[in-house]
């Protein structure tokens, strides 16, 4: 199964935070399955660590390194065909981190990870 991490599930995951649902950890723990994170979500990682809104008490190069690469996660970028499907989303979620995740789960047939019931609207498959 391929994952895709919304940022609060990277986030607790990383940091062990017992707000991450135990379903989600262990399909995000499962060596069978392949957990991507979206250039997306430490593009609103690092806006938060900039904006104050969030600390991550270690510098941010190496809790992405320590988050992504230790935990074998794969980088998804964005790319042109998953902003292309942003033109057919509806605004059902106005989150624009949100909507690229839709985006790229829809187009590379991927489950979401989030706790986020909105994205249910858009019928991409999510796991909580």
């Amino acid at each position: 199964m391929r994952l895709l991490l919304d940022t609060h599930s990277f986030l607790w995951y990383v940091l062990n935070d017992s707000q991450l649902s135990a379903t989600a950890e262990s399909h995000i723990s499962d060596p069978d399955n392949d957990v991507l994170v979206s250039a997306a979500v430490y593009w609103e990682i690092a806006i938060k660590v900039g904006n104050k809104k969030l600390d991550l008490k270690e510098p941010f190069d190496d809790f992405m390194d320590r988050g992504i690469r230790r935990n074998d996660f794969e980088v998804l970028p964005v790319e042109l065909r998953h902003a292309s499907k942003l033109i057919t989303l509806p605004f059902h979620h106005r989150d624009p981190f949100d909507r690229i995740l839709v985006a790229q789960a829809l187009t590379d047939g991927l489950r979401v990870v989030s706790i986020d019931e909105k994205l249910d609207a858009y019928g991409v498959q999510r796991i909580w």
